[in-house]
């Protein structure tokens, strides 16, 4: 019996996750899919319903101007969900409109199960969002393995899965150098700026700054910037006048690629933090976001740590300069030591080790969530049948 599925991942996080998803469902069976994705779920022959682009957006006052089409385009993926019929629709992290979503999908009576992939960050925002995506989701598939008790205890069931990223191979960083011309002898430093429009505006600026005030001391400084479609056009706009040379890439390979060729990193705090400590780059990780959004979370955040490495591990290993602290100052001295001092660079990768085994489990992610998406079908089957 074919598996009917409908994806939604509203950034290139959980295009990630939703391209690795359809790969191990279709070692279960066969798979047909549609949904909303970026280039890696279309690589995987999901043509997205709408630009993946559209719904990358986070904050209160980034997203106020984008609401009417937003809800526009849930209404649309409400539509396309009902002419597809799937089985499940799994719906991958960007809770704002993958709630509004679920809402609409109740409230059509779609008979598909409803599966959530990525938990809110309830243990740093308020409590109650676990309670309101009980109301809203069959099911919820976590990344890290304290999460599930989380949402149990408000009602939804829940699988930990572990992370998808842990399966992705390594790079090549001596074939990266050859494929784009970068001489053996140059010191790479990747700067990856994130991947909403907002998040590139804010913090390409700085980054170039950071480097101004290292370059002097960096022989033959070379930028990798590896990036993804939607913002990939802002960051080639925003390098080509840098003085040193910058190659801006797409793709996994390329990604991968340059982290094994990079001295150092300097990247926007969220999964992409994840990532280079996956591969082993030494990292400083950073975010701005709008001042009143950051205003309305500095009144709602329980915890006082955001990059992903720090929480997980449960020490500041990865420096994190946030909003005020997010200036080249500060982050030049906090790159300085991970690019020219060994035993700091040493640490920092000794932690890292610890990573693989915390996010990713026993066995493979993606296959442990394709066989949840499974087992919860043949649940709502059952149940619609008798």
């Amino acid at each position: 019996m074919t598996l009917r599925v409908y994806i939604v991942a509203g950034e290139p996080s959980g295009d990630a996750l939703g391209a690795r998803l359809l790969r191990a469902l279709r070692e279960g069976g066969p798979v047909e899919a549609a949904g909303v994705g970026g280039e890696l779920m279309g690589a995987e022959g999901v043509a997205s319903l709408f630009p993946q682009a559209e719904t990358a957006v986070m904050g209160v006052f980034e997203v106020l101007p984008r609401a009417r089409r937003l809800l526009r385009r849930m209404d649309e993926t409400v539509a396309d969900i009902g002419r597809f019929r799937p089985d499940a629709v799994v719906t991958i992290d960007s809770g704002g409109f993958n709630k509004g979503l679920a809402r609409r999908l109740i409230a059509a009576g779609s008979p598909a199960a409803r599966i959530h992939y990525v938990a809110p960050m309830v243990w740093v925002w308020a409590p109650g969002r676990a309670r309101r995506m009980a109301g809203l989701f069959d099911h919820l598939m976590t990344l890290w393995p304290f999460e599930p008790a989380l949402f149990e205890s408000e009602g939804l069931a829940s699988t930990f899965v572990g992370h998808s990223l842990v399966e992705a191979e390594a790079g090549d960083g001596a074939a990266f150098r050859s494929r784009h011309g970068i001489a053996p002898e140059s010191t790479l430093l990747a700067v990856l700026p994130g991947s909403r429009a907002g998040e590139v505006r804010r913090l390409l600026p700085v980054f170039r700054e950071v480097l101004d005030r290292l370059a002097g001391g960096i022989p033959g400084l070379h930028v990798a910037a590896p990036t993804v479609g939607t913002v990939a056009e802002r960051v080639q706009d925003a390098v080509k006048d840098w003085p040193w040379p910058a190659t801006v890439t797409l793709g996994e390979e390329d990604k991968q690629g340059a982290f094994a060729a990079s001295r150092a990193a300097l990247g926007a705090s969220g999964t992409v933090a994840l990532e280079l400590a996956l591969a082993g780059v030494p990292q400083v990780t950073a975010y701005r976001m709008n001042p009143a959004t950051a205003l309305i979370g500095r009144a709602v955040i329980r915890r006082r740590r955001f990059c992903p490495v720090n929480i997980l591990l449960e020490r500041p290993v990865v420096p994190e300069l946030i909003q005020g602290d997010c200036r080249p100052g500060p982050l030049a001295r906090a790159l300085r030591p991970l690019v020219f001092d060994e035993a700091a660079r040493a640490a920092q990768q000794a932690a890292f080790r610890e990573l693989a085994g915390r996010l990713g489990g026993e066995g493979r992610p993606s296959l442990r969530a394709a066989e949840t998406v499974r087992r919860i079908v043949r649940e709502t089957n059952l149940s619609s049948n008798r």
